[in-house]
This record gives structure tokens, C-alpha cells and sequence, in this order.
């Protein structure tokens, strides 16, 4: 940078470069502004890079600021805070460091010393607001210790949650330069209580019992403990903003000031996002350690960033954001929560999208239509103290025992995504689409077997709200208070088991067999509620529905152990016109013949040839499948095969 010509304080070589061996150690004259520098060895120099001796300026980049301490170099400041050229680059002194680059070119050409330019590209660290470029000055700053192993064993000692983002607080901490920047050069901020004595420049702190003060206001109380003076300069810089943020742990622990533990400490949990592992984690972790020692939560729950819709953080200067307040006037606040919830696993960015808040508000409409139902029968009445004693009643209870522990783990690792995930597919699946659609008949019915479903629902019910009340606590307020006329947020986290493994089996094996006779209605375009026959389910062992299965299907339908008499008849031919066209063009017309002539018991196992006009002739495969219908006792039936289970469908009545 020809700009920091002035600024040169020495020029490095690599140890092994030939080329300037014999100049190490002597001195050199910079060009235009004419002081000496020495000439010193860096393997950090890279010889293949243009010359191979680079210029140290204080200070062009974090290299040379590195370098500068390394080889205890002279500082010379040649830019100052409003851009500018000082006075030690004179004849440049106040102009801006892009005129005096300018300048110093111009005059390099003049001097005939400007050997050759060449564009390279170069990192440029710049402002993200306004994209000037930035410079590195020396300036009086405030410094806190960093012990990076007393950080790293207090953080150690924290269960991080994903574990992997520890490993960002290590490599940051071990990455470190320098120590802890605690100084600001901004206007808003809490001041540093200090001052200095205008006489003697030395260092004047406040009493303890003194403090907050503003040294820009406040005066010492007493005369400057070196000179005796009386006129003091208040420190204008303020501190770093994580230097306040950095004790919230020690305050809402119950800190009183002193390097005693707080009543509370640690705290059970801090919840942050990853991109502030860095500062706040490290900064909190640093000064609880220091100030009353050990570590200052025993969790650290690290969720993600939000993304726009265009894939990057949502940020004001991308104008990329959507406010929370749009979201809640549309949907409302429950469904950006459960948007929030089940968008991404823990520590994962999560990129916002209206068709994920549109899913979350389309459930809690279904939740709501499944809890106006339940509530429809719960208050046409059933007797509360009776038992639940039906098979696919009880199935319901182990299905929802089965979900609490799956939620409940889930919560307890931090891993809403999984929790919000197993709530829906239960109330979605199981409670929705397979419980209510077989018990909605008995339902309607009076009895003994109807209390035993109304109970199985209220027990749900109640169980469901308490699971739901973290994520949407609104919605699941309202159901339960619907329900029970308390609030659920004054309840305990359900702890519901129930355990029946014969209403487990027998449970699953009954919602399959109603899944795939309703598959078979649809498939042959009947209405889900038209009667069918006779159906018989031919299963491993006994099933008692208590009449489940015929209602839900609209058809007589019995349970068996035993094995169906299947009685293969062959009705028909469906021919493969894509198939025997091209194969056998004009011979297909009395192909197709031939092979209708053929006895029943061949077309089980089709010939490798057939006649056709005296010629015999290759079958080409799959050229036709023979229609099979089954009987049994001499009546036409459907067969239906799954797992272990056969079932046979009559005629349709």
C-alpha cells in the first residue's frame, strides 16, 4: 500500500531466501519519506509472492500487527481516526489515504522507482454497513485477561446441546491473539469508571461504595494519589456491550458483588444462538470463572438462525425479514410457535416459509375438529369411573403411552423438531384417521362399550393438551379448559403409561385390516361407507373387536383362526395389445383365439407355443394374463393377502 509507505518500520525476508541473505540485519531507506528500517527473517514470509520481502507497516493488516509485536518493531501511525494522513507523512500530512495513494504513485513514476503494477486480489476486511474499507489503528484500549484453559475447563464442565457446538467455543478460544477488548469508541454504552490526572496522566479509580459514575460528569472525591493535583480527564471510552451481558448469569443467580458463589449458582440452563458462542458464551463462561469461580450453567441449549425466504440470515440490511407480527395477525402466535418448534432440529438454522406457518395453522384446525367431536360425545354423557375394556379402546392408551415417552425424551434432549413430530403423527394418524374412523359407530351407540370409548377420548384428550401446552400453549388452554375447567398450565407434564401388549397387537392388526379393505373399496371406486358382503379375516389368533371392524367397514364381519377354502376359477383373459401387436401383427387377431381355446388348466401355466393356422408359434411374454376369481362354498369372494392375514370379501349386498 504505497499510502503506508511512511508507516514502514521494517522489511522481512523467509530465513531460506537466498536472494536477500546478505541484506538481513542490515538497514534499508524507504522510498520518498527516506528513514531507515532493518531488514529481518520471518518464515511466515512467503518468497514465491511478488518479491518475496514484504514491507511491515503499523499497520496495514492483522500480519503486520502480528509481526510488530513478534519482532518488538517501532510504531509509526500514519492514518488517523478520521482517515487521514498524519504528520509523519508529510509532504502528504491531511490528505486521505486513497488521495495519498494517489499522490505517492504519482510522485514513485516522477522518481523513476516504480519498477512494475500488477492488479492482484486481495481480502479487504470492510464495514458491513457502508463497506469502507478498514483500517487498524493503535489507540488506548481496556483489556480483561483471557486464561483460555480456565475457559475451557469451566466449558467443559457445561453439557452442551448439540454437542458439536462446543467444539466452535474451543477453536475460538484456542484461535485467540489477544486478550479481551473491553473499551468502545461509541456513544451509548455503560461508561468506564475512570479517570486520568491531567497533571501527572496517572490512573484514577473510584471507591467500590462509589459506583455506577460517569467520569465524563463525576469527579474524584479526593486529590490524585501520585501528585496531590485536582483536575482530572474522565475517560470517554464505554464498554463493550458484553461486558453488562456477561454477568446476567451472576445476577439472576442472586450475586451480591463479593467472589461469593450466588445462592442459585449455577444456573440449570442458558438458551443462545450459535452465532454468539463467541462473545456471550465465552465473555459469561470467562467472567463467572473469574469473578466466583467454576462454570456458570450445567446446560447450553445452541438453536439455530433464522432464515428468509431467499436462504440467508434474516437481516435488515438484506431486507429479508418478515415480523413476527405479520405472522401472528394471520395465523396467529401459536401457530409461528409451532412453526418455530418442528421447523429444523436444535442448533440448525431454520429457513423461514408462509407454507410451513399454513401446515402448522391447518393442524391446529384438525386438532380443533378432533377435540369439538370428542367434546360432542364427552358431553352427550358416559360414565366417568367406567372402565376402558375394549380391545381397539385399549390399543388407543398404549398408542398414547407409547407417544408420551417418545415426547418426553424428546423434550427433555432439547429436540422440539422430534416432539411436535411424534404429537402430530398420533393425533393426525392414530387418534384421527384410525381410531375415531373405527369407533365412531359405537360412539353413537348406548352402553357399556360406548363409556369405554368416551373414557379412552377423555384420557387422550387430557394427556394430548399437557403435551401440547409447551409448544401451543393457547390452543391447548383452551381445549383443556374446555375439558376440565382448570388451566393446563397449573398441571404436572403427563406422566400416563399404560402397558397391554395382547391390545397391541390385536389393536394394529385391526386398523391394518380396516386400512386395506377401505384401500380395496377405493381401488374399485365404492364409497367408503357402501355395505359389503360377507367378510371374513382369517388371522394368526383370535380377535375380539367387540364389532369394530363391521361397523367401521359397513359389513358383516367375522374373525378367524383357521384357513379359507379358496376355490381358484378361471374367469377370463385380459390381453397384452402392446405386447401381441407388435410381436405377431396379422396372426394376433387368431393368436388371441387360439389362446381363449386353450383349456382352464393351461392357462395356469401358459405353453411355450400354441397353434395358430396349423403353425405353431412362440407365446411372447406377457402377451396375456388369465383372470383368476376364488370361491368359497361355491361363492364368488375378493382375497385380500397381508403379512400373516388373508381376507375374504362376498358379493357386495
Amino acid at each position: 500500500r504505497p499510502e503506508l509507505l511512511a508507516a514502514c518500520v521494517a522489511v522481512a525476508v523467509h530465513p531460506e531466501d537466498e536472494r536477500y541473505r546478505d541484506l538481513v540485519g542490515k538497514k534499508l531507506t524507504v522510498p520518498i519519506f527516506g528513514h531507515q528500517v532493518p531488514v529481518i527473517e520471518d518464515i511466515v514470509v512467503d518468497p514465491e509472492f511478488g518479491s518475496g520481502a514484504v514491507m511491515i507497516c503499523t499497520f496495514g493488516d492483522k500480519t503486520d500487527v502480528y509481526w510488530w509485536k513478534q519482532h518488538n518493531l517501532a510504531l509509526r501511525k500514519a492514518i488517523d481516526r478520521k482517515g487521514v494522513m498524519t504528520a509523519i507523512a508529510a509532504p502528504y500530512e491531511g490528505m486521505t489515504s486513497e488521495a495519498c495513494r494517489e499522490a505517492i504513485l504519482a510522485d514513485m513514476k516522477k522518481a523513476g522507482i516504480l519498477k512494475r503494477q500488477e492488479e492482484i486480489e486481495q481480502r479487504v476486511g470492510t464495514c458491513w454497513r457502508c463497506k469502507t474499507p478498514i483500517e487498524i489503528l493503535l489507540e488506548r484500549q481496556w483489556f480483561v485477561r483471557v486464561h483460555q484453559d480456565k475457559i475451557l475447563d469451566a466449558a467443559r464442565r457445561i453439557s452442551w446441546t448439540p454437542e458439536h457446538m462446543f467444539s466452535r467455543m474451543e477453536n475460538w478460544a484456542n484461535s485467540m491473539e489477544w486478550d479481551w477488548c473491553i473499551s468502545r469508541q461509541r456513544i451509548f454504552a455503560t461508561p468506564i469508571p475512570v479517570w486520568f490526572c491531567a497533571s501527572c496522566g496517572e490512573i484514577v479509580l473510584p471507591d467500590e461504595e462509589d459506583l455506577p459514575i460517569d467520569p465524563t460528569i463525576d469527579k474524584p472525591k479526593k486529590p490524585c494519589p501520585k501528585c496531590g493535583g485536582n483536575d482530572f480527564i474522565g475517560e470517554k471510552d464505554v464498554l463493550d456491550t458484553w461486558m453488562d451481558s456477561s454477568i446476567s448469569v451472576l445476577h439472576i443467580t442472586g450475586w451480591d458483588g463479593t467472589d461469593a458463589k450466588p445462592p442459585l449458582f449455577p444456573a440449570q440452563i442458558r438458551p443462545q444462538g450459535h452465532d454468539i458462542i463467541r462473545t456471550w458464551a465465552f465473555y459469561t463462561i470467562l467472567r463467572a470463572n473469574a469473578l466466583v469461580g467454576g462454570h456458570p450453567w450445567d446446560e447450553i441449549l445452541v438453536n439455530g438462525m433464522v432464515l428468509g425466504e431467499d436462504g440467508f440470515k434474516m437481516s435488515k440490511s438484506r431486507n429479508n425479514i418478515i415480523s413476527p407480527e405479520e405472522i401472528v395477525e394471520k395465523y396467529g402466535a401459536d401457530a409461528l410457535r409451532q412453526w418455530g418448534a418442528g421447523g429444523a432440529a436444535t442448533g440448525s438454522d431454520i429457513m423461514f416459509n408462509w407454507n410451513d406457518v399454513i401446515a402448522a395453522s391447518r393442524f391446529q384446525t384438525k386438532l380443533w375438529n378432533i377435540f369439538r367431536f370428542v367434546m360432542g360425545h364427552l358431553e352427550h354423557g358416559a360414565d366417568p369411573a367406567a372402565p376402558v375394556t375394549e380391545l381397539i379402546d385399549r390399543w388407543l392408551l398404549v398408542r398414547l403411552s407409547e407417544t408420551v415417552a417418545e415426547v418426553t425424551a424428546a423434550m427433555e434432549g432439547y429436540q422440539f423438531d422430534r416432539a411436535l413430530k411424534a404429537i402430530r403423527e398420533f393425533a393426525w394418524n392414530t387418534l384421527a384417521d384410525d381410531y375415531i374412523e373405527i369407533v365412531k359407530g359405537r360412539l353413537y351407540a348406548d352402553g357399556g362399550s360406548r363409556d369405554s370409548a368416551c373414557n379412552a377420548l377423555r384420557t387422550t384428550m387430557d394427556v394430548l393438551c399437557r403435551l401440547l401446552a409447551p409448544i401451543i400453549p393457547h390452543f391447548a388452554e383452551e381445549c383443556y379448559h374446555h375439558l376440565t375447567g382448570r388451566s393446563v398450565h397449573k398441571e404436572a407434564w403427563p406422566d400416563f403409561t399404560y402397558a397391554d401388549d395382547e391390545a397391541r397387537r390385536h389393536g394394529d392388526l385391526l386398523v391394518k385390516t380396516v386400512a386395506e379393505i377401505r384401500r380395496y373399496k377405493h381401488d374399485k371406486g365404492m364409497a367408503l361407507n357402501a355395505p359389503l358382503g360377507h367378510v371374513t379375516i382369517y388371522a394368526p389368533e383370535p380377535v375380539d373387536d367387540a364389532g369394530d371392524a363391521g361397523r367401521a367397514l359397513a359389513a358383516d364381519a367375522r374373525w378367524s383362526t383357521g384357513t379359507p377354502k379358496l376355490e381358484e376359477v378361471m374367469s377370463g383373459i385380459d390381453f397384452n395389445m402392446a405386447v401381441i401387436g407388435p410381436a405377431l401383427r396379422k396372426q394376433a387377431r387368431r393368436f388371441m383365439q387360439a389362446i381363449e381355446a386353450l383349456p382352464p388348466e393351461q392357462l395356469k401355466n401358459p405353453p411355450a407355443t400354441v397353434m395358430v393356422d396349423g403353425e405353431e408359434i412362440p407365446v411372447p411374454p406377457g402377451s396375456f394374463t388369465p383372470k383368476v376369481t376364488y370361491q368359497v362354498a361355491g361363492e364368488e369372494v375378493d382375497v385380500l393377502t397381508f403379512g400373516d392375514v388373508i381376507v375374504t370379501i362376498g358379493h357386495t349386498s
